[in-house]
């Protein structure tokens, strides 16, 4: 069955995965991107591989699978990254 540790890295990594598939939006440190593109992993995905890219203005960011894929669930939706960034992902529906 593996150790808790091991256990709760699938599960929060499972979770972060959930909730940004189809993502609108992502707030990463307090600032609201939209979302230009979105892969959620699957067994083909590579470390180096970008799973998410977005804008804000003239600003254009990209996390790839090895940024995002140790995030830690801090509740409500917010995820820590490893770079220590806090990341939320939303749809339309809850921006409107």
């Amino acid at each position: 069955m593996g150790s808790p540790h091991a256990r709760n890295h699938y599960v929060n990594t499972h979770n972060v995965f959930e909730t940004m598939n189809g993502a609108d939006y992502v707030v990463i440190d307090g600032i609201l991107f939209e979302t230009a593109y979105l892969r959620v992993p699957d067994e083909f995905t590579v470390a180096d591989d970008v799973v998410l890219e977005a804008n804000h203005g003239d600003t254009e960011i990209d996390l790839t699978l090895s940024e995002i894929e140790d995030a830690v669930g801090l509740g409500e939706g917010v995820f820590r990254l490893k770079s220590g960034s806090l990341v939320r992902f939303l749809s339309s529906a809850v921006i409107h």
